[in-house]
């Protein structure tokens, strides 16, 4: 095997990045490919015809350049990077977008849009993050941020429903009338190695500004009065169609600059004349193929407002709908509530009156207790007062029965006192008999005639069975009248105790009823006058 086939193969291809405004692309480009070759994948990519307008720029050496399109893409200072990276930009800007930008890709391209206006997904605080105003506008209004907010989301508010096409097209008009609409700014001297001026270059011409005012140009070659422009190495001469005008030099800040320059000059200059030529075959196809797409987008917008109002008026109507359904519902819910409440109120009445009825014959009952309590109340009342009366009676008959016992016992112990009386005189009488049978007895010892003796004997047999049969009798008599008078005395005690336990239970059983009368005190003051009359009765 030769040298030359141990050699490593150089690759065919190389790969490369290319970013636009809203997506990124990777392509497999060959070696021997051109700028346009690159530019052209890209265009057909991205459906793009109108690639006029549009560029790959790269950075190098951080200065902003262009691909060209008639060099080798690795034949230019492109960055060494794998894959190499380009951005897809606007290189040049139309005079009046609405004529100019044909395609809706164009106008995209031309325009990042931000989507239509939700109030769901909008709410406030939802621009806080954007930076959607520059600072010397922000100062050039007293607004505070919050107010800036609230006025634009009601601009946004007011836009909402525009289709896209529309709205970026109605963007872009807004901004083709700022004063910085498409211009690309470059530093510039009239002297080497200074920087006095900034070099505007857009559509419409050559502008020169100050380093501070980028808005109003202190001069102005507009590309119809712009007889030749040149330039070698850093210096750059514009000369006017007019020959009496000042022909305009200045210098860049490096060569690169200045071709950069020199490429937008021919390329909006370009531009500039082919707007005023009659439109080729191609475009006029393109423009009227654009007039009927917006023609046909536009009724297709329409259609699908129609169709969308119609939806929104059908979801409105189906809100309406289901509100209603749900307020009919509610309704019927609370319809039910309320029969529930009222037959469960009507059960509780039928309840309450089956209630009140009981309770009103249970008071009509209680009323018939209480009607017959009364009258037994009445009743037990006069029977208390009757036997209250009766007990007095017989309070007053116990009294009087302890009375005469009383004096029956006082009696009966004077009787007693006079029965002892007798009883001593009896005894004394008994012991005189004795001493005088005694004396009898001693006359008898002495002698006498047996005459005489026997008449004595006699005598005295006689006057002593007289005294002996005296004494014997009333001693019988006395012992049967106070055995008579025990018995009696007994019988008499034993009656009284009776009667007095009868009293007794009566009394107990009328205070036991009476309690509550406040008779207590009195029954027993009677008990205690019938106990001590009973003491003093066992005494006697």
């Amino acid at each position: 095997m030769s040298i030359t086939g141990l050699k490593r193969k150089q690759p065919k291809t190389f790969k490369v990045k290319v970013i636009t405004m809203d997506a990124e692309m990777e392509f497999s480009c060959e070696i021997k490919w051109k700028g346009k070759d690159l530019f052209d994948q890209v265009c057909h990519a991205l459906g793009l015809r109108e690639t006029w307008f549009f560029g790959l720029q790269y950075s190098i050496k951080g200065m902003l350049t262009w691909l060209k399109m008639d060099k080798k893409v690795l034949d230019q200072e492109i960055p060494k990077e794998d894959p190499v990276c380009f951005r897809f930009l606007a290189k040049f800007y139309p005079e009046k977008v609405e004529e100019e930008l044909l395609q809706e890709i164009t106008q995209h391209l031309f325009f990042l849009q931000y989507g239509d206006y939700d109030p769901d997904l909008h709410k406030p605080g939802f621009l806080a993050q954007e930076e959607l105003l520059p600072k010397r506008v922000l100062r050039q209004y007293q607004m505070t941020p919050d107010m800036w907010e609230e006025r634009i989301a009601a601009w946004y508010a007011g836009h909402r429903g525009t289709a896209r096409y529309e709205a970026e097209m109605n963007y872009l008009k807004i901004a083709q009338d700022l004063e910085m609409y498409g211009v690309n700014y470059f530093p510039i001297a009239q002297k080497k190695n200074h920087t006095d001026f900034l070099l505007g270059v857009d559509a419409k011409g050559i502008h020169v500004y100050s380093i501070n005012n980028r808005f109003s140009p202190n001069k102005s070659f507009e590309w119809s009065s712009i007889r030749n422009i040149s330039y070698s190495e850093k210096e750059l001469t514009i000369k006017p169609i007019d020959k009496k005008a000042e022909v305009f030099k200045f210098f860049s800040s490096q060569p690169k600059v200045n071709k950069l320059i020199m490429q937008l000059f021919i390329g909006n200059h370009d531009l500039f004349m082919r707007r005023r030529r009659v439109d080729p075959i191609e475009i006029q196809q393109m423009k009227a193929q654009a007039r009927e797409e917006k023609a046909r987008k536009k009724m297709e917008h329409q259609r699908l407002a129609r169709e969308k109002q119609l939806r929104e008026d059908a979801e409105r109507a189906k809100e309406e709908l289901e509100r209603r359904l749900f307020e009919v519902e509610d309704e019927a819910r609370q319809a039910n509530e309320a029969l529930r409440r009222s037959e469960a109120a009507a059960e509780l009445l039928a309840e309450k009156a089956q209630i009140a009825e009981d309770e009103a014959k249970l008071l009509a009952q209680n009323a018939a207790e209480a009607e017959q309590e009364r009258q037994r109340l009445e009743l037990a009342a006069r029977k208390t007062k009757e036997e209250k009366r009766l007990m007095e009676h017989k309070m007053r008959e116990a009294e009087l029965i302890a009375m005469e016992l009383v004096k029956e016992s006082d009696l009966r112990a004077k009787e007693t006192e006079h029965l002892k009386h007798d009883l001593q005189e009896a005894r004394d009488a008994e012991e005189k008999v004795k001493q005088k049978l005694l004396d009898v007895n001693k006359l008898n010892h002495l002698p006498c005639p047996p005459s005489s003796m026997a008449d004595i004997r006699d005598v005295s047999a006689e006057k002593g069975g007289v005294k002996l049969d005296l004494r014997d009798i009333d001693l019988k008599r006395l012992s049967l009248e106070i055995e008579r008078e025990r018995l009696d005395y007994l019988d008499k005690s034993r009656k009284f105790e009776d009667r007095l336990k009868d009293l007794k239970s009566e009394i107990h059983a009328l205070k036991l009823e009476e309690k509550q009368a406040g008779l207590l005190s009195r029954w027993n003051e009677l008990l205690g006058s019938l106990d001590r009359s009973s003491r003093k009765m066992y005494k006697v």
